[in-house]
């Protein structure tokens, strides 16, 4: 164990538990493609989140691969690139055509274009500690990007005082991955991994804080109008009737409006038909 651990017993700990987080946090979107699965339809959501944590795992994967103690790194990020190639693939059999080829597109530009290269420049222009170093920046970066995503989410609820695109479950499990991968960077001593999880775990404490706060709110939704019903009460109400008089002032009585006009549908030996 101290092998793995790097001399700290409690970086096995918490790195076998930011294993388990992370792979339940990868689970998270399996109802959505199982709700795919029977409607044979991806319902207008988006492919990027996945697209880009497979790179994610793509990134810290080779990153695990270069570090002489990144066996925790290893196991969790394997899973996670299975994962995210499951869900796309789904994604792309069931989503109409312009959303296939911009997904198509999109993994040929981060996946493969973006991750060659990377791969290919840390190969050929560093080598041993250098390269680890240069690619942990990398991740560390690309890491922190992807934890600053949520602020639109956080806008939105602000905006319109309503959590429904913000789930407690997913803000509190990312919030327990990023304390136990930022205690196992720490006992590890690995920068890399334990600086992005700070932010990881400022913006999940405030993405909860904001579900306390706004929970029981009315969201600021306009309720839909009632316009159409209304524009064909007053039509009806309008049409004169040929047999009254210009001068009745009188209001009309709709159903038996109505009623007449559906009498002189049914009656064959009407005058008017």
């Amino acid at each position: 164990m101290a092998s793995i651990t790097g001399h700290h017993p409690l970086a096995f700990t918490f790195g076998l538990l930011g294993n388990i987080v992370s792979f339940m946090v990868y689970l998270a979107p399996l109802p959505t493609f199982y709700r795919v699965y029977k409607k044979k339809s991806t319902e207008g959501f988006h492919s990027v989140p996945y697209v880009v944590a497979l790179f994610s795992a793509m990134l810290w994967l080779y990153y695990s691969f270069v570090n002489p103690n990144g066996s925790m790194l290893l196991t969790i990020n394997s899973v996670g690139c299975t994962i995210e190639t499951t869900y796309i693939i789904v994604y792309i059999i069931y989503a109409p055509r312009p959303a296939k080829i911009f997904t198509i597109k999109l993994l040929l530009l981060l996946n493969v274009c973006v991750f060659g290269l990377i791969l290919l420049c840390t190969i050929l222009f560093a080598e041993g500690s250098k390269r680890v170093t240069i690619l942990g920046w990398i991740c560390s970066a690309f890491a922190v990007s992807v934890f600053a995503a949520p602020l639109s989410v956080m806008r939105l609820v602000i905006k319109t005082k309503s959590v429904e695109f913000m789930p407690i479950s997913l803000s509190f499990f990312l919030t327990l991955c990023a304390i136990m991968w930022f205690f196992y960077g720490l006992l590890m001593k690995d920068l890399y991994v334990a600086f992005p999880n700070i932010l990881g775990f400022i913006f999940g404490i405030t993405q909860m804080a904001l579900y306390i706060c706004y929970k029981d709110s009315k969201p600021d939704i306009v309720p839909e109008s009632k316009l159409p019903d209304l524009v064909i009460d007053i039509e009806l109400s309008t049409k004169e009737d040929p047999n009254t008089q210009p001068n009745d002032n009188k209001p009309k009585d709709h159903t038996a409006l109505n009623q007449s006009v559906h009498n002189k549908r049914i009656e064959p030996n009407d005058s008017n038909v």
